[in-house]
């Protein structure tokens, strides 16, 4: 017989659950961090360290002002702090959602404060605050290779299905990328593809220097490759499954980015602090 067709499955009485029967479903994240203002504990004692502190705190809100509409980042110095004044700083920044590292000489920590867009960054022994949407160490460091990358000729096996078109199409996407452009996704949870699909994606890519995580609304892990703007971004909801795998090709990642109306926020509340420490 020709042209007989079977019906679809997955359709019709019989294919739903009964009324009984419980649906479960992946937990999503849950829980989101908001800020909430810090206020120093200062005792007579430290009374001498609060007009340097308060003098770091109103560059850091000035420089928020300023980036927000200029962009860019600014260093502010904590060298010539004494150790009251250090911590009064450290005490009003405290930890925002996003933090940092990044290897190689000399390695490098950063921890976003809860100003959005202030950042506690630690290199070679020293600290000191940068404002703007990231860390500078974010886009010139981020991408030395720590494991090469194979390239996209790297050698493949039989049980490499999807993986050899998905990374040519990254290195061609990251070739002819310029700056502003938008983000280019490749949503590995979407594609079909194997365990050997993904080793052969992350031996093409190699691994860069940057690991950054973000804890806004579940967990987000964002990690460099060794191909320049190139990067993994994979979401966790509560109970650390994944439930987004993808690859960016951009310079940095929205979900790790200060955005200017942040940068504004955090101008107009490090004054309030500042006010509230007077």
């Amino acid at each position: 017989m020709q042209g007989f067709q079977f019906p679809p499955t997955g359709f019709g009485v019989g294919s739903q659950p009964d009324d009984s029967e419980k649906v479960e479903w992946m937990p999503m994240p849950s829980g989101m961090a908001t800020y909430e203002p810090r206020l120093p504990e200062i005792d007579d004692v430290e009374a001498a360290a609060i007009p340097p502190a308060l003098e770091v705190l109103g560059r850091a809100a000035e420089a928020c002002a300023r980036i927000a509409t200029e962009g860019g980042v600014e260093v502010v110095t904590l060298d010539h702090l004494a150790p009251a004044a250090r911590v009064i700083v450290a005490q009003t920044m405290g930890e925002g959602e996003v933090s940092a590292k990044i290897e190689g000489a000399p390695p490098l920590r950063a921890q976003e404060s809860v100003f959005a867009g202030v950042w506690v960054v630690s290199e070679g022994g020293a600290e000191r605050l940068e404002i703007g949407r990231a860390p500078a160490a974010f886009f010139a460091r981020a991408f030395d290779p720590i494991e090469h990358a194979a390239g996209p000729f790297a050698p493949t096996s039989n049980a490499v299905v999807n993986a050899p078109g998905i990374v040519t199409e990254l290195f061609d996407a990251a070739s002819r990328r310029k700056a502003g452009d938008a983000a280019h996704v490749v949503n590995l949870t979407l594609l079909p593809h194997t365990p050997e699909d993904l080793d052969h994606i992350a031996a093409a890519l190699g691994k860069g220097a940057a690991e950054i995580l973000s804890r806004g609304y579940g967990n987000c892990r964002v990690s460099a490759t060794a191909l320049h703007n190139v990067w993994f971004v994979r979401f966790y909801n509560s109970m650390d499954t994944l439930i987004l795998d993808s690859i960016e090709v951009t310079d940095l990642p929205e979900v790790v980015c200060a955005a200017a109306e942040d940068l504004e926020d955090s101008a107009e509340r490090l004054r309030e602090v500042m006010d509230a420490i007077r």
